[in-house]
């Protein structure tokens, strides 16, 4: 397969997803990257979801309301904004420590010129802002704001809720945002780990190398075979069967 950046697309081998690989001591903090990056993606990824839902459901109740009662305007913009952050918050993170993620699983040993790595940190501390950001936006819109209803009577706007039992015009009462907000805290807390950690993988690769400090050559070398032999298996029993 082809080289691309420096890297031999032969290493994206479906074996170097086996547990036995993914979480190997052999390289430097490579069980903590695999397992924070991962917990940085899958929260912000979770927190976007289920916050797309409540944004959804608001969405759907103002088109509603307004088709049912011309005069009737539903004011929600604060919760919908901030959602819709929310999913640019949650890919922006998902696309740099998933790249992180992948990069070294499936090339631990790469080399990486300076500014690589220079631009590496840039990305993490940027996503860690946005995410912060995100976050105390959320947070204070869900707890102290609510959509509403004007251009009607309170009588008229209640009877047009009433048609559409939900969401709660309370942001704090649905269960959707305050769920949102609970796993954007959670995936924040993540993605700032994860960004000290890769400023400390970065250190250490440019003194040391990737690999740890109390990994010997035989090691390595037990770690490279079993994959290879984890990689082959599979393709000797298909020939096999086939034969």
């Amino acid at each position: 397969m082809a080289v691309i950046w420096g890297l031999d697309l032969r290493e994206m081998q479906w074996g170097k997803f086996k547990s036995s690989y993914m979480f190997n001591t052999t390289y430097y903090l490579r069980r903590t990257k695999m397992i924070i990056y991962q917990c940085a993606m899958i929260l912000c990824v979770c927190s976007e979801s289920v916050g797309t839902a409540a944004l959804s459901d608001y969405v759907d109740q103002q088109s509603f309301i307004e088709s049912l009662d011309g005069n009737a305007a539903v004011h929600n913009d604060d919760i919908v904004g901030i959602a819709s952050y929310n999913i640019f918050v949650g890919v922006a993170i998902a696309t740099i420590f998933g790249a992180a993620f992948f990069f070294d699983l499936f090339w631990p040993e790469r080399h990486e010129s300076a500014s690589v790595h220079l631009a590496w940190k840039i990305c993490a501390v940027i996503v860690s802002g946005m995410a912060l950001a995100d976050a105390i936006g959320m947070s204070v819109i869900v707890a102290s704001r609510g959509a509403y209803v004007t251009g009607v009577s309170h009588e008229q706007a209640q009877f047009l809720l009433d048609q559409y039992h939900k969401p709660p015009l309370s942001y704090k009462h649905d269960a959707e945002c305050v769920a949102s907000v609970v796993l954007l805290w959670l995936g924040w807390v993540s993605t700032v780990a994860s960004t000290f950690i890769l400023f400390a993988s970065h250190a250490h690769d440019a003194k040391f190398g990737p690999f740890a400090a109390h990994s010997s050559k035989a090691e390595v070398e037990s770690v490279e075979m079993a994959l290879e032999a984890a990689v082959t298996r599979p393709t000797a029993a298909r020939t096999y069967t086939e034969a």
